[in-house]
Protein backbone atom coordinates (compact mmCIF):
# COMPACT_ATOMS: atom_id res chain seq x y z
CA UNK A 1 0.00 0.00 0.00
CA UNK A 2 0.87 3.53 -0.35
CA UNK A 3 1.44 4.60 2.83
CA UNK A 4 3.24 1.13 3.73
CA UNK A 5 5.81 1.99 0.90
CA UNK A 6 6.41 5.38 2.29
CA UNK A 7 6.77 4.21 5.32
CA UNK A 8 8.76 1.57 5.09
CA UNK A 9 11.06 2.92 2.35
CA UNK A 10 11.23 6.79 2.98
CA UNK A 11 14.26 6.94 0.12
CA UNK A 12 12.30 5.36 -2.26
CA UNK A 13 9.13 7.54 -2.08
CA UNK A 14 8.49 10.33 -4.20
CA UNK A 15 5.30 12.66 -3.18
CA UNK A 16 2.89 13.73 -5.87
CA UNK A 17 4.17 17.21 -5.65
CA UNK A 18 7.29 16.21 -6.91
CA UNK A 19 7.87 16.71 -10.29
CA UNK A 20 10.31 13.57 -10.85
CA UNK A 21 8.64 10.12 -12.18
CA UNK A 22 6.58 8.32 -9.62
CA UNK A 23 7.87 4.74 -11.47
CA UNK A 24 11.83 5.22 -10.78
CA UNK A 25 12.67 2.91 -7.93
CA UNK A 26 10.79 -0.42 -9.07
CA UNK A 27 13.98 -2.36 -9.51
CA UNK A 28 15.15 -1.58 -5.82
CA UNK A 29 11.55 -2.41 -4.45
CA UNK A 30 11.87 -5.95 -5.74
CA UNK A 31 15.57 -6.21 -4.25
CA UNK A 32 14.03 -4.74 -0.93
CA UNK A 33 10.96 -7.65 -1.40
CA UNK A 34 13.49 -10.39 -2.19
CA UNK A 35 15.49 -9.68 1.30
CA UNK A 36 12.63 -9.28 2.99
CA UNK A 37 11.63 -13.11 2.71
CA UNK A 38 15.61 -13.93 2.97
CA UNK A 39 15.71 -15.30 -0.26
CA UNK A 40 18.79 -14.87 -2.52
CA UNK A 41 17.16 -15.16 -6.33
CA UNK A 42 19.33 -13.49 -8.88
CA UNK A 43 17.13 -10.85 -10.75
CA UNK A 44 17.07 -8.51 -13.69
CA UNK A 45 14.91 -5.59 -14.43
CA UNK A 46 13.85 -4.07 -17.64
CA UNK A 47 11.66 -1.51 -18.84
CA UNK A 48 11.04 -1.07 -22.48
CA UNK A 49 9.40 2.17 -24.11
CA UNK A 50 9.96 1.03 -27.90
CA UNK A 51 10.69 -1.67 -30.40
CA UNK A 52 14.78 -0.95 -29.94
CA UNK A 53 14.10 -1.84 -26.23
CA UNK A 54 12.14 -4.50 -27.21
CA UNK A 55 14.79 -6.41 -29.84
CA UNK A 56 17.63 -5.28 -27.06
CA UNK A 57 15.96 -7.51 -24.80
CA UNK A 58 14.81 -10.29 -27.05
CA UNK A 59 18.99 -10.38 -27.96
CA UNK A 60 19.73 -10.71 -23.94
CA UNK A 61 17.08 -13.48 -23.68
CA UNK A 62 19.34 -16.52 -23.85
CA UNK A 63 21.87 -14.90 -21.08
CA UNK A 64 18.71 -13.83 -19.10
CA UNK A 65 17.27 -17.68 -18.69
CA UNK A 66 20.55 -18.24 -16.35
CA UNK A 67 18.42 -15.74 -13.95
CA UNK A 68 15.61 -17.11 -11.15
CA UNK A 69 13.84 -14.32 -12.09
CA UNK A 70 13.34 -11.42 -15.36
CA UNK A 71 11.07 -8.56 -14.55
CA UNK A 72 9.89 -7.08 -18.17
CA UNK A 73 7.69 -3.76 -18.31
CA UNK A 74 6.60 -2.61 -21.18
CA UNK A 75 4.75 1.06 -21.18
CA UNK A 76 3.76 0.91 -24.43
CA UNK A 77 -0.33 0.50 -23.57
CA UNK A 78 -0.03 3.47 -21.24
CA UNK A 79 2.02 5.51 -23.42
CA UNK A 80 -0.86 4.65 -26.37
CA UNK A 81 -3.76 5.93 -23.72
CA UNK A 82 -1.91 8.92 -23.02
CA UNK A 83 -1.20 9.85 -27.53
CA UNK A 84 -4.45 9.04 -27.91
CA UNK A 85 -5.53 12.03 -25.69
CA UNK A 86 -3.00 14.41 -26.86
CA UNK A 87 -2.17 13.46 -30.55
CA UNK A 88 -5.24 13.67 -32.91
CA UNK A 89 -4.23 11.18 -35.15
CA UNK A 90 -3.81 8.44 -32.53
CA UNK A 91 -7.49 9.55 -31.49
CA UNK A 92 -8.68 8.83 -35.13
CA UNK A 93 -7.21 5.64 -35.04
CA UNK A 94 -8.73 4.54 -31.72
CA UNK A 95 -12.17 6.44 -31.77
CA UNK A 96 -13.92 4.26 -29.58
CA UNK A 97 -13.05 1.55 -27.30
CA UNK A 98 -13.26 -1.13 -29.81
CA UNK A 99 -10.93 0.21 -32.23
CA UNK A 100 -8.78 0.98 -29.16
CA UNK A 101 -8.89 -2.64 -28.26
CA UNK A 102 -7.99 -3.91 -31.76
CA UNK A 103 -5.08 -1.35 -32.01
CA UNK A 104 -3.60 -2.33 -28.92
CA UNK A 105 -3.77 -6.23 -30.48
CA UNK A 106 -2.21 -5.28 -34.05
CA UNK A 107 0.60 -3.97 -32.00
CA UNK A 108 0.97 -6.58 -29.79
CA UNK A 109 0.69 -9.34 -32.93
CA UNK A 110 3.67 -7.28 -35.02
CA UNK A 111 5.59 -6.53 -31.96
CA UNK A 112 9.06 -8.29 -31.03
CA UNK A 113 7.34 -8.95 -27.53
CA UNK A 114 5.41 -11.64 -29.76
CA UNK A 115 8.72 -13.00 -30.32
CA UNK A 116 9.67 -13.43 -26.46
CA UNK A 117 6.57 -15.03 -25.79
CA UNK A 118 7.19 -17.64 -28.98
CA UNK A 119 10.52 -18.52 -27.33
CA UNK A 120 9.79 -18.66 -24.11
CA UNK A 121 7.22 -21.26 -24.39
CA UNK A 122 9.82 -23.42 -26.00
CA UNK A 123 11.32 -23.56 -22.64
CA UNK A 124 10.64 -24.10 -18.70
CA UNK A 125 9.67 -20.22 -17.70
CA UNK A 126 6.52 -19.62 -16.24
CA UNK A 127 5.34 -16.18 -17.18
CA UNK A 128 3.37 -14.41 -15.20
CA UNK A 129 0.98 -11.77 -17.17
CA UNK A 130 -0.29 -8.67 -15.39
CA UNK A 131 -0.61 -4.98 -15.26
CA UNK A 132 -0.09 -1.81 -12.58
CA UNK A 133 -3.83 -0.73 -13.26
CA UNK A 134 -6.60 -0.50 -16.25
CA UNK A 135 -8.29 2.15 -17.48
CA UNK A 136 -11.57 3.99 -18.36
CA UNK A 137 -13.07 6.03 -21.06
CA UNK A 138 -14.12 9.51 -19.74
CA UNK A 139 -17.14 10.61 -20.57
CA UNK A 140 -19.04 12.74 -17.34
CA UNK A 141 -16.77 16.06 -16.62
CA UNK A 142 -17.06 17.15 -12.40
CA UNK A 143 -16.50 20.77 -11.57
CA UNK A 144 -13.48 20.92 -9.00
CA UNK A 145 -11.66 24.15 -7.38
CA UNK A 146 -8.24 23.66 -5.81
CA UNK A 147 -5.00 25.73 -5.49
CA UNK A 148 -1.71 25.18 -7.51
CA UNK A 149 -0.33 22.83 -5.27
CA UNK A 150 -3.47 20.12 -5.97
CA UNK A 151 -2.42 17.50 -8.30
CA UNK A 152 -2.86 17.32 -12.39
CA UNK A 153 -4.50 13.67 -12.39
CA UNK A 154 -8.06 13.94 -14.16
CA UNK A 155 -9.43 10.95 -12.21
CA UNK A 156 -8.29 12.12 -8.61
CA UNK A 157 -7.30 15.14 -6.51
CA UNK A 158 -5.30 15.54 -3.09
CA UNK A 159 -4.77 18.56 -1.71
CA UNK A 160 -6.52 20.91 1.50
CA UNK A 161 -8.10 23.19 0.04
CA UNK A 162 -10.61 21.29 -2.91
CA UNK A 163 -13.76 22.47 -3.02
CA UNK A 164 -16.60 20.12 -4.90
CA UNK A 165 -20.15 18.52 -5.22
CA UNK A 166 -19.67 15.65 -2.53
CA UNK A 167 -22.65 13.97 -3.95
CA UNK A 168 -20.47 13.37 -7.17
CA UNK A 169 -17.30 12.31 -5.60
CA UNK A 170 -15.66 9.66 -3.61
CA UNK A 171 -13.77 11.24 -0.41
CA UNK A 172 -11.27 10.40 1.61
CA UNK A 173 -10.63 12.79 4.26
CA UNK A 174 -8.28 10.37 7.25
CA UNK A 175 -6.01 9.42 4.31
CA UNK A 176 -4.40 7.53 6.93
CA UNK A 177 -7.47 4.77 7.49
CA UNK A 178 -7.07 3.95 3.61
CA UNK A 179 -3.42 3.44 4.05
CA UNK A 180 -2.79 6.92 1.66
CA UNK A 181 0.03 9.42 2.62
CA UNK A 182 -0.92 12.43 3.89
CA UNK A 183 1.18 15.83 2.38
CA UNK A 184 -0.05 17.63 6.01
CA UNK A 185 -3.25 17.12 8.56
CA UNK A 186 -5.92 18.30 6.36
CA UNK A 187 -4.84 16.53 3.28
CA UNK A 188 -8.14 15.63 1.43
CA UNK A 189 -8.19 12.63 -1.48
CA UNK A 190 -11.05 13.14 -4.35
CA UNK A 191 -11.69 10.56 -6.21
CA UNK A 192 -13.90 10.12 -9.33
CA UNK A 193 -16.05 7.08 -9.78
CA UNK A 194 -17.87 5.55 -13.11
CA UNK A 195 -17.10 7.94 -16.72
CA UNK A 196 -16.61 11.04 -14.60
CA UNK A 197 -13.50 12.81 -14.86
CA UNK A 198 -12.22 16.59 -12.97
CA UNK A 199 -11.79 19.51 -14.91
CA UNK A 200 -11.45 23.44 -13.28
CA UNK A 201 -14.08 26.10 -13.56
CA UNK A 202 -11.26 28.09 -15.76
CA UNK A 203 -11.31 27.40 -19.36
CA UNK A 204 -13.61 24.26 -18.39
CA UNK A 205 -15.35 24.31 -21.99
CA UNK A 206 -11.62 23.56 -23.69
CA UNK A 207 -10.94 21.50 -21.34
CA UNK A 208 -14.23 19.34 -21.35
CA UNK A 209 -13.87 19.05 -25.21
CA UNK A 210 -10.11 18.34 -24.50
CA UNK A 211 -10.82 15.37 -22.40
CA UNK A 212 -14.01 13.36 -22.89
CA UNK A 213 -13.54 9.94 -24.53
CA UNK A 214 -9.81 9.83 -23.78
CA UNK A 215 -8.79 7.01 -21.26
CA UNK A 216 -7.77 8.04 -18.11
CA UNK A 217 -6.61 5.97 -14.73
CA UNK A 218 -6.58 6.75 -11.26
CA UNK A 219 -10.35 6.83 -10.11
CA UNK A 220 -13.15 4.45 -9.02
CA UNK A 221 -14.39 1.71 -11.11
CA UNK A 222 -13.84 -2.21 -11.90
CA UNK A 223 -12.29 -1.31 -14.96
CA UNK A 224 -9.16 0.57 -13.32
CA UNK A 225 -9.23 -1.48 -10.13
CA UNK A 226 -9.47 -4.86 -10.73
CA UNK A 227 -6.47 -6.22 -12.84
CA UNK A 228 -5.87 -9.67 -14.41
CA UNK A 229 -3.04 -11.60 -13.01
CA UNK A 230 -2.06 -14.74 -15.49
CA UNK A 231 -0.05 -17.29 -15.49
CA UNK A 232 1.44 -19.31 -18.70
CA UNK A 233 3.24 -22.86 -18.13
CA UNK A 234 4.88 -24.18 -21.28
CA UNK A 235 3.21 -27.09 -22.90
CA UNK A 236 6.51 -29.02 -22.77
CA UNK A 237 6.48 -28.71 -18.99
CA UNK A 238 2.52 -29.92 -18.26
CA UNK A 239 3.59 -33.10 -20.91
CA UNK A 240 6.56 -33.81 -18.50
CA UNK A 241 4.52 -33.66 -15.20
CA UNK A 242 1.58 -35.39 -16.92
CA UNK A 243 4.10 -38.32 -17.71
CA UNK A 244 5.49 -38.52 -14.18
CA UNK A 245 1.91 -38.70 -12.88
Amino acid sequence: MPLQIAQMFPDLWIDEDEEEGKNLNEKPLIQTQIDRYRRHDKFSYHKIFNSNGAEKFMQQLKNLQQNDLNVLVVNFIDMLSHARTEMKMIRELASDESAYRSLTLSWFRHNVLSDVFRELAKSDFKIILTTDHGSIRTVKPIKIIGDRNTNTNLRYKLGKNLNYNSKEVFTIKTPQQAQLPALNLSTTYVFATGDSFFAYPNNYNYYVSYYKNTFQHGGISIEEMIIPIITLTPKSVKLTQNAKR
